[in-house]
């Protein structure tokens, strides 16, 4: 373990950032007194495996939204420099398997736009994460989500956009940098900007991950250099795999059989719950 990674377990608060999403967990970092320290499948690592499985479902068959349920999860039982790397090195398998699986239904032109256009975004998300209150941050974006997502589901239902549109590519993706820079949150703008183009369930999927994947291969480069991929991480994430196989197969099979018009309503529901979240922490501070 370096002296950085020691340095990163003492911390008692921790935000997290994990492929689409991300949330703010105030858990003591320590090592937990029922760390891994034998072999066999324990209560611990079956509860994780468990968690794991759920969060991949979710990830798999709408694309985004698992660090939601992972990590506050997988924070209850065990340590959050433990929980956060196990999230990444899962959501990099993850995307990993449904580019290779779906690569042909990438909106590459899009998925490509909504990268570059992020980059500049993520200094100021940065920025806003070190000089504004965290609470009203959360308060404000809460509010955008959940406003704009009601609009889109009542007298927003019939608009959309054709082909790529250079504003609202710009502004969804520069939204996404400035979001994940902040609080690791890039997937809200993205699904507006999906929504908004009608993409299928499967052009969804499968773009949100090509722009995932090098978001969380560049996290996890983070957390190897600070030293948190540790024998715990690796011990939990090859106990994980089975669920992992299985729930990306089951996300995928559920995810074709929903029908385009179902699925973005599917999809601003989501987002009123994320929203409903970010209103809930900035109230409860």
């Amino acid at each position: 373990m370096s002296r950085a990674g020691s340095r990163f377990r003492s911390l008692r608060c921790l935000r997290l950032q994990v492929g689409s999403d991300s949330c703010t967990v105030t858990i003591s970092a320590d090592k937990h007194p029922n760390a891994v320290t034998h072999s066999g499948l324990d209560p611990i690592t079956a509860y994780v495996a468990g968690v794991i499985f759920l969060a991949t479902l979710i990830r798999s068959t709408i694309g985004f939204g698992e660090a939601l349920v992972a990590v506050p999860l997988l924070a209850l039982r065990t340590p959050v420099a433990v929980a956060a790397p196990l999230a990444v090195l899962v959501s990099i398998l993850v995307a990993g398997v449904v580019v290779i699986q779906d690569w042909k239904r990438i909106e590459l032109k899009s998925a490509r736009g909504l990268i570059l256009t992020a980059l500049p975004g993520i200094p100021l998300g940065v920025f806003l994460l070190a000089a504004v209150n965290d609470r009203v941050v959360r308060l404000i974006l809460g509010l955008v989500i959940v406003a704009f997502s009601v609009y889109a589901l009542t007298m927003g239902r019939g608009r959309r956009l054709e082909h790529d549109h250079p504003r609202w590519l710009v502004a969804c993706g520069f939204l996404s940098g400035v979001l994940g820079g902040a609080y690791g949150m890039n997937g809200p703008p993205l699904a507006v900007y999906g929504a908004l183009r009608r993409w299928s369930p499967q052009q969804f999927r499968a773009t949100l991950q090509g722009y995932f994947l090098p978001v969380s291969l560049v996290g996890l480069a983070g957390y190897l250099y600070v030293g948190l991929w540790d024998a715990a991480v690796t011990r939990y994430f090859l106990w994980s795999l089975p669920g992992v196989a299985l729930a990306i197969g089951s996300g995928r099979a559920i995810n074709r059989r929903i029908q385009g018009d179902r699925f973005a309503r599917f999809l601003y529901l989501g987002l009123v719950l994320i929203g409903a979240v970010l209103l809930v922490q900035g109230i409860a501070g």
